[in-house]
């Protein structure tokens, strides 16, 4: 068993595709089938279940892949130690976050303080962020959602209470509060599946044994705003959005008589990772621009 057999295994497992893994790769697909079937052989158990051309990770397989994940991870952290103890490069770090939004004038704050450091920046739904901390793809996951685990530390930045923002136009825009019974009939521009927006309102209608009618969704937050304002549908923003865009998108914003209707943004990063100075100076200016005054004088809230 190699590590080179280990990181075919590793693709493959994500995608649950041998050809997209091989593209990952950019090896050709016979030498990453060959790969599989060698390393199954050695382990005297099949990884994945096979229908026709089709593949899934079986339960075996899935218990391998997380001692896989963690043994790379813990050797592209030992590499990247070693390369930033040998050369004295000015490093990178690597974020995914679900909204950029807010990452604006961390990253204003860090390019100046550390002129140099390659930024690799990406949007990634709460669901996928726990492997890319997991496989080292990047030193932090800034979410929106609950994204916690033995493995994991975590830091509140900052917690938005969540309006409802409606057309300027709308029945309910001269109103100051609303229930979520009382929009049960509207139509609602959200998020996809796996977004915090989607995940708060399907569970803000769920308490009330509702089920929202959501006429537009997708992978673009930025524009919930402008749509809600062109009269699309009613939707759910963070308060800092009604900061943002006074004056600039024509909606009203309520609040809404419903418990925990708020915003977390935490910054989560693996327990047990390697931090490079870079990496490090990234958290710490994080908390510094995001957290509220109060918070970081007694050094944030942070969790393990």
């Amino acid at each position: 068993m190699d590590l080179l057999s280990l990181r075919y295994f590793r693709a493959v497992a994500r995608h649950q595709h041998i050809s997209r893994a091989a593209e990952e790769l950019r090896v050709a697909q016979p030498s990453v089938s060959r790969t599989i079937i060698r390393l199954e052989s050695e382990l005297g158990s099949p990884l994945f279940d096979r229908q026709g051309r089709r593949i899934r990770l079986n339960e075996h397989g899935a218990a391998f892949l997380r001692r896989v994940e963690r043994a790379l991870a813990e050797l592209d952290d030992g590499r990247r130690e070693m390369a930033d103890a040998v050369v004295s490069g000015p490093g990178r770090v690597a974020v995914a976050a679900e909204t950029l939004f807010q990452l604006a004038g961390v990253l204003a704050a860090f390019r100046a303080h550390r002129p140099g450091v390659r930024v690799h920046l990406f949007q990634a739904p709460v669901d996928s962020m726990r492997r890319h901390l997991r496989s080292t793809e990047v030193d932090f996951a800034l979410a929106s959602q609950p994204l916690a685990g033995p493995e994991l530390c975590s830091v509140e930045l900052a917690r938005d209470e969540v309006l409802l923002a409606v057309p300027s136009g709308h029945p309910l825009a001269g109103q100051v509060r609303v229930t979520v019974a009382e929009l049960a009939d509207e139509d609602f521009v959200s998020t996809r599946t796996g977004h915090w927006q989607r995940a708060l309102l399907e569970r803000l209608f769920a308490r009330e044994g509702l089920i929202p009618r959501v006429v537009c969704e997708g992978d673009e937050a930025a524009a919930t705003p402008e749509l809600i304002g062109a009269g699309v549908g009613i939707g759910l923003m963070p308060a800092v959005a009604r900061r943002a865009l006074a004056g600039r998108v024509p909606v009203a914003w309520l609040r809404l008589d419903a418990a925990d209707c708020h915003r977390e943004l935490t910054l989560v990063w693996r327990q047990d990772a390697y931090l490079s100075p870079a990496a490090l100076d990234f958290r710490r200016l994080a908390m510094e621009r995001l957290m509220p005054t109060e918070s970081s004088a007694h050094g944030g809230t942070g969790r393990g």
